[in-house]
Formats: C-alpha cells, structure tokens, sequence
C-alpha cells in the first residue's frame, strides 16, 4: 500500500508555545487512520496542519514537511485553495450553510466551477449524496432549509459537501462526539465504506470508534506522537506502557 500523506519532523507553534514535536509518520492510501489521545494533546491541531487549516491563526507556524503524494504542501508558492479541495474537511460540530439542502452540496461545486451544465450539477449533488448515505432519506426534499435535518443527518450532509468537490483525503475531527448512538453508528458504516475511494484521517475521542474504523492508530500526548501502528496490535498489545494506560483507562 503507497504513502498518501508523508509527515516528517513536524513541528507546531502557536506564537512561542510549542505544540506539536517532531512529528514523523506515514498514511497510507484508501486506509482509515485514527488519532487518539487526551484532550490538549495536539490531535486536532495536527489534523489541521494536513491541509494548512492552521493557517488562518495569524500566530501559527509550522517547521518540518508534510508531503501529499510526495509534494510538500508547505513549499512556498502552494496552491492553499486547490490544497483545501483536495483535503477536505469535517468538523466536530456540523455547520450546515442557512441554505436548502441541494444548496449546501451544490456550494463547492459551484464555486470551485466543476460542473458542465445544471444536470451535471444535480447529478454531483445526487452523487454525493449517495455516497454520504443521505439520499434515500432527503431526496423528497431537497429545497428544505438544512436546518430541518436531525444532528446526525446534519453531520452526514456536511461530510456530502466536503465529497461533492471530489476530494482525494477527508479530515475528520471528531465527527461523531455530538450525536447519540444510532447517528454515530451511521457516520462509522459510512466511514467505513469511503475507504474504498478516499483516505480518511479521523480524530476521536473514543477508543471503541478508532477500534471499529480504523486501520491505523496514531496515539498522542502533550504534543509527541507516543505511539503509531496497526490498530488491532495497539489496542491488544502496545509497544509502549503509556499507550496501554490511556487505552485501558488509567488516565485521560
């Protein structure tokens, strides 16, 4: 399996306040990673740093590279925009856009000016629709206000917009922790199935989601990388003592 995203001796800042230390490791493609850890311990400012989110903190600053099939996305001169499209994002909390819910998947496609005409916009929006396991339940409709959408439904249309602009590599923070536990079910089935086309960082917070979704775990602490490896051996027989305490509920 080739390295989509390649990270070596990441480093963090905020301002003097270090972050992230050097940070080094590998994803592979089509492969669902996971990043686990107690809160304040740098994941989602490492999910961040994947597709320069963290460019938008005027104090923020990274040393080290991060390579998207094998281009460094911090070289000067990056295309932030074409980056963002190619890495696409969704957050903790769903953000639908006060719009219908054809305008919110429609939004990428049209601003980034990837359709050919209106019936091969409606069949993107369909599309990722399909893809985000959402169509069968809006596509009666799809000129009502997102907000009408239930939490879950809500996340799952934002995760089809972040699909419609076809994207290669989907950032996942915490994408479940607001939701209760059929919802969160959905969004893990439905994480599951994108591996097929996409690769797929995701930040959580609970061990049994990064047990059942992913294929790689990423365990972090105040700011170092602790441990990374195949899921099923860190969460059945660590390398480090640290690793076993938080999965095992020691601390954090």
């Amino acid at each position: 399996m080739q390295n989509k995203i390649s990270i070596s001796n990441l480093n963090f800042f905020y301002g003097k306040a270090q972050a992230l230390y050097d940070i080094t490791l590998d994803i592979p493609e089509k492969e669902v990673v996971a990043f686990i850890g107690p809160s304040g311990c740098g994941k989602s400012t490492f999910l961040r740093t994947l597709n320069r989110m963290n460019d938008t903190i005027p104090i923020a600053r990274a040393d080290g590279t991060v390579t998207i099939d094998g281009e460094n996305i911090y070289a000067p001169g990056t295309d932030v925009v074409a980056l963002r499209r190619k890495v696409g994002m969704v957050f903790q909390k769903s953000n639908p856009f006060p719009k219908s819910i054809f305008e919110n998947v429609a939004y990428g496609i049209r601003i980034n000016g990837i359709h050919s005409s209106k019936s091969d916009l409606n069949h993107r929006v369909e599309k990722a629709l399909h893809d985000a396991a959402l169509w069968d339940e809006v596509k009666d409709r799809l000129s009502s206000s997102a907000f009408g959408l239930s939490g879950g439904q809500q996340q799952r249309l934002c995760i089809a917009r972040a699909l419609a602009v076809e994207p290669e590599v989907i950032l996942m923070d915490e994408p479940a922790s607001a939701l209760d536990p059929i919802a969160t079910q959905k969004i893990e089935e439905l994480v599951v199935e994108l591996k097929r086309d996409y690769t797929i960082v995701i930040v959580t917070h609970n061990m049994q989601q990064a047990s059942r979704v992913s294929d790689k775990t990423a365990f972090f602490m105040l700011g170092k990388l602790i441990e990374f490896g195949p899921t099923y051996k860190m969460f059945q027989n660590p390398d480090e003592k640290l690793t076993e305490d938080y999965i095992t509920g020691r601390f954090g």
